[in-house]
């Protein structure tokens, strides 16, 4: 995509076009050989975390995740706002779990009816502007039961192994620039918050909060404050 073209459109409408067309080859970034401990422990963990639950995933893209959830879950209720990971995820073997997937808007999950009694989401916190993590964490707490389990994950930034940061936004948002099979270029909203800012992020919603920092992955694990 032309770069002045871009500039013209905003960050969210980007990041939906890059997924969209970067569905493909989504999956590459998880076959690099250095990261293969760090997967394994993760996908352990996302399996074990949600046995006999049903399960609201949020920004599932392509099922990878979905797929270790499955092996425990009672059920999955992924969503995604682009179709074309959708079309990607639904060809995956789920079994036994009970799977469905929904287009649906993270801001709003206004689409989904039924309160679950878990959620997850995997490497979407990094792409949400800092100014709209209350609007995305309001949105899956309001489709959770109270005292629901929920567990993130997402990319550390690797001197030497991330991509370069391209840019800094007036709102602290960091960016990279990426790079598609097909030689498109594009201008990625990709935040790597501290621990600390995690638990502060998180504390005002989260009872039981954990978070843990692997080499390449952090993870953090709590139940949803109730609403009485």
């Amino acid at each position: 995509m032309n770069k002045e073209l871009q500039d013209e459109i905003n960050p969210e409408t980007r990041l939906v076009d890059y997924y969209a067309r970067r569905a493909p080859e989504y999956e590459r970034i998880y076959h690099r050989p250095e990261r293969q401990e760090d997967l394994r422990k993760l996908e352990q963990l996302v399996a074990q975390a949600f046995r006999n639950l049903d399960v609201l995933e949020i920004a599932c893209g392509t099922g990878y995740w979905t797929q270790f959830i499955a092996k425990q879950a009672r059920s999955i209720l992924a969503t995604d706002c682009n179709r074309e990971v959708i079309d990607i995820a639904r060809h995956k073997d789920y079994t036994p779990c009970t799977v469905s997937f929904v287009e649906s808007d993270a801001y709003s999950l206004t689409n989904i009816e039924v309160s679950r009694l878990a959620g997850f989401s995997g490497f979407w916190w990094s792409h949400i502007a800092k100014a709209k993590l209350h609007k995305f964490i309001n949105a899956l707490h309001s489709k959770l039961d109270d005292r629901a389990l929920v567990l993130l994950i997402d990319n550390r930034y690797v001197e030497g192994n991330s991509l370069p940061i391209s840019r800094h936004d007036g709102e602290g948002n960091t960016y990279q620039m990426r790079r598609l099979a097909d030689g498109s270029e594009y201008e990625v909203r990709k935040n790597f918050p501290t621990k600390t800012e995690l638990t502060e992020r998180l504390t005002p919603y989260a009872h039981d909060l954990k978070i843990e920092f692997l080499t390449y992955y952090w993870l953090a694990r709590y139940r949803v404050t109730s609403r009485e």
